[in-house]
């Protein structure tokens, strides 16, 4: 078996402190899940169950599923390294704030802009490159601003903490994700955009999913919803900043397998996205249409209810209103449903064409592809396939 599977690091981080029966136990899983990952007859399980492996383990999910990466590069001032130090600094304890680094709101806007950008089509090693600069500007930037300028250079600067945080959970970097999201909190705090700032709270919610903090996630995000709830006329911005909330909610409480809010609170955000009628990005977030359809195949997935989750599929609107990297993804759950109902070739598909829309730099930092490849493998060996793993570095 792979020595970079699943089942080889449940077996190394389980070592002698427990057997199968007892982790199975510990993590509320089927012994006989824990056996065949180790033996490799599963390659992979719903993210539900890897979260409580990893928990019962005590390792953070990404060390579990093999997701967390560097960037190797010959800058210096690049990578995740440097994007660390540009999170930590301590020029203030040295005295030595550089204010001569800030740069004009308008360029400070444009730096933002070409983050998100790039973010938004997976452009996570150009992030790598850019971000460590960016935050050290931003940053200067918001210290130096005065009077008027105060609010929209803090806003600024907790967008582009914010971008970090996201690109460093792809990148399999939990720890300083964390510490991003919450210092673009407190930079939005700073500011006067209370849509930003419950946005924002939405972002932490999906960071604690990421950790498997999924009652933790579904109340911080409900909470900012309930304390954003729309009345009377509603801006389309504040209609969709509050959908995406409530979305976030209900894929908490999917991955909790509380199937039935999670249904509930979908129900409640396709309401508002009907009320909009058609797909927005508002403040880094996309919702709509189409973000209901690719968040109730998410829940029906990591609930293993894969027919529902292909049927949610099928009513995803003709005109995707989803950023490349979102599309690619709800393809990628797409192929999951695919593989567990048996439909191999379809699966494939559906690998290929997340492949496309979301590029080589998108999906070199997806593990999921991966895993339901490593699948795959076990019943189609034929030379699309096997080209496919290649490309992604599975071992055929």
């Amino acid at each position: 078996m792979d020595d970079s599977s699943i089942g080889v690091r449940i077996r190394r981080f389980r070592g002698k402190a427990l057997t199968q029966r007892q982790l199975a136990d510990q993590a509320g899983v089927s012994v006989d899940l824990v056996r065949k990952l180790e033996q490799g007859g599963r390659q992979t399980a719903s993210i539900a169950s890897l979260q409580k492996l990893a928990r019962a383990l005590d390792v953070d999910i990404a060390d579990l599923i093999g997701k967390r990466h560097g960037v190797p590069s010959g800058n210096p001032g690049a990578g995740i390294v440097a994007i660390r130090r540009a999170l930590t600094p301590v020029d203030d304890l040295l005295g030595e704030v550089p204010e001569e680094q800030a740069i004009t709101l308008d360029e400070a806007s444009r730096t933002v802009d070409y983050a998100w950008g790039a973010y938004w089509v997976g452009r996570y090693e150009l992030l790598t490159t850019i971000l460590p600069s960016g935050l050290t500007q931003l940053r200067a930037t918001a210290h130096a601003a005065r009077n008027g300028a105060v609010a929209p250079a803090n806003e600024l600067l907790a967008r582009m903490y914010w971008v970090t945080g996201c690109t460093l959970v792809h990148l399999g970097q939990t720890d300083p994700a964390f510490l991003a999201i919450r210092q673009a909190l407190t930079a939005a705090e700073r500011g006067s955009d209370p849509l930003l700032l419950a946005t924002i709270r939405g972002s932490v919610a999906w960071q604690l999913l990421v950790q498997g903090r999924y009652d933790e996630s579904r109340r911080v995000a409900l909470r900012a919803a309930a304390e954003l709830e729309p009345t009377g006329d509603a801006t389309p911005a504040h209609l969709s900043s509050y959908g995406s909330l409530v979305l976030q909610g209900a894929t908490a409480a999917g991955r909790a397998q509380n199937v039935p809010e999670a249904l509930s609170l979908i129900e409640a955000a396709s309401e508002v996205a009907l009320r909009l009628g058609s797909d927005r990005r508002d403040y880094e977030t996309y919702f709509g249409p189409s973000q209901v359809v690719m968040q109730t195949v998410d829940v029906n997935v990591s609930s293993e209810r894969y027919a529902e989750a292909l049927a949610a599929a099928d009513k995803m609107p003709a005109t995707i209103g989803l950023p490349q990297a979102s599309r690619a993804r709800h393809l990628a759950d797409t192929a999951v449903a695919w593989t567990r109902t048996g439909h191999h070739r379809r699966a494939l598909d559906a690998l290929l064409h997340a492949e496309r829309v979301g590029g080589p730099d998108w999906i070199k930092y997806q593990s999921l592809p991966r895993h339901i490849v490593s699948e795959l493998l076990e019943n189609d060996r034929r030379t699309p396939l096997r080209a496919f793993a290649h490309r992604l570095g599975v071992h055929t």
